[in-house]
């Protein structure tokens, strides 16, 4: 398709911040047919499926930042001259047609769509069948917005395919795909790197792991561990897993007060074996359980007695994205924090911050836990590829 003007695309961003203001109640009541739909069965996809007007207003804020934010096309990397005269140019530029598969979250419609068409993309959209109305809702005013301003509505498409039909459209796909992101749980990821036959961006595993060192602030422990773990089960950047120092000064008075805190909080807590004696927990009975990601009211908690342990163990069993140390020794922060294998590494703060928004992004398409071509949050500036453009005259080699 022939490329777009950077100033049609942010027209199109324009208006369809303004359809979606327009059309907000409607947006909100066909939301709650797919939510009166919903089996219930999965408390964090119920959460995800929900749109509110809280929702529906950072929709249009999204659109509008992505709108004034500056082309991430065509801008140069890297020049040189070659002793022959002959120009050499790397500029970023667009993949082409990105293929986004997501459970549940409408708002992905609006704010992945929307990162990835400011890209210069076109948008292939694969719902889930939970969010199937909200999501042909906004993909309908999308093509308003698109036909508004002069544009093919080809840009943005939905493939409203079963489960059969999305593995085959994988496999081989009707029409050329660039880019692949799967936005959702493991299963879900794991379907698509099985037979996706175009790169893939893995995004969106947790599992992430909190330690608090026998230097911690205990009162800022308890705060971030709270945050973490309750304030958005449903999201990948929730905490699951909390190692504390036994080295800790007043470790079984903190640990009893985290577990009534967490308790209070509706939240399940497992524990190891070393906190077993410890009310309202459960001993967990298989260690493949710190491999596990929740999306749910539920926590393991276990002892270290030393750092180099907690990395060991934070590495070996976390899902690449974020992990926390709690402690006053800025020294020790940042040895965990150069020695952990995760896209994002915090200390005395909440990993619910991995986000594209709280990182200064304007949104994000994705998390992505791979190393390749971009790790953690991908925003505006990372759903490119790049070109090179070499000026001659007639030299040869």
């Amino acid at each position: 398709m022939k490329p777009l003007s950077i100033e049609t695309r942010n027209a199109v961003l324009q208006t369809m911040a303004k359809l979606v203001e327009q059309e907000r109640n409607e947006i909100i009541l066909t939301n709650q047919e797919d939510l009166a739909d919903y089996d219930g069965s999965d408390l964090a996809m119920e959460e995800r499926l929900k749109v509110d007007d809280k929702k529906v207003d950072e929709m249009i804020l999204s659109l509008n930042q992505l709108a004034s934010q500056e082309d991430p096309v065509g801008v140069e990397r890297f020049h040189f001259t070659h002793d022959n005269g002959i120009k050499v140019v790397n500029k970023t530029a667009a993949f082409g047609t990105i293929l986004i598969i997501y459970e549940s979250r409408p708002d992905v419609t609006i704010e992945a769509g929307g990162i990835a068409f400011k890209s210069g993309n076109k948008i292939l959209l694969k719902g889930g069948k939970e969010s199937l109305k909200s999501n042909l809702k906004i993909v309908s005013l999308w093509h308003k917005a698109l036909e508004e301003n002069g544009v093919s509505k080809d840009w943005v498409e939905y493939l409203n395919y079963n489960r059969t039909e999305t593995q085959a459209f994988l496999e081989k796909p009707t029409q050329k795909v660039d880019l692949i992101v799967p936005r959702g749980g493991e299963k879900l990821i794991e379907f698509v790197k099985a037979h996706a036959t175009c790169p893939v961006i893995v995004s969106g595993r947790g599992n992430n792991f909190v330690y608090v060192h026998e230097d911690a602030d205990t009162d800022l422990a308890l705060k971030v561990i709270l945050n973490a773990k309750t304030a958005k089960i449903s999201a990948c950047n929730a905490l699951d897993k909390v190692l504390i120092s036994s080295k800790l000064p007043n470790f079984e008075g903190f640990t009893a007060m985290l577990i009534e805190a967490l308790v209070e909080s509706k939240v399940e807590v497992i524990v190891d074996k070393s906190l077993e004696n410890f009310e309202n927990t459960k001993t967990l009975q298989n260690e493949d359980i710190w491999y596990e990601e929740f999306l749910d009211y539920k926590i393991v908690i276990g002892t270290i007695d030393s750092q180099e342990h907690a990395i060991d163990k934070i590495n070996k069993y976390c899902g690449g994205h974020s992990a926390a140390i709690i402690t006053r020794n800025d020294e020790i922060a940042q040895q965990f924090m150069e020695s952990i294998d995760a896209a994002a590494v915090y200390q005395n703060a909440s990993t619910r911050f991995t986000d594209g928004g709280q990182f200064g992004l304007g949104g994000e398409l994705a998390i992505s836990t791979d190393k390749l071509h971009q790790r953690g949050p991908i925003g505006l500036q990372h759903l490119v590829t790049n070109k090179w453009y070499v000026y001659g005259e007639g030299q040869i080699r």
